[in-house]
């Protein structure tokens, strides 16, 4: 499995404040860019899979959900998790 329980433990350490922050919003996005990038991965592979192709883009959405919160709330949070996740290049 591509996401145990460790690799969430060091997201949530070194996106959150500690190992146990997992509602941030860092966190969550953290995560989820995770979840992304092995998702796009796969599909670069097996791009007959609609199912995957489905979720990969309701994660996308969830993520923009979660950016424009923070942008909303908080700039410079927003900005250097972005420079963090090497997002918008």
């Amino acid at each position: 499995m591509y996401l145990n329980k460790e690799k969430k433990t060091e997201i949530f350490s070194q996106y959150g404040k500690d190992a146990k922050d997992t509602g941030s919003v860092e966190s969550q996005v953290a995560l989820l860019t995770y979840r992304i990038t092995h998702l796009t991965d796969h599909l670069k592979q097996n791009h007959k899979d609609h199912v995957t192709a489905r979720s990969l883009t309701m994660l996308v959405g969830r993520r923009r959900k979660l950016l424009k919160y923070l942008y909303n709330r908080d700039i410079n949070r927003y900005r250097e998790l972005i420079k963090a996740l090497g997002l918008r290049h």
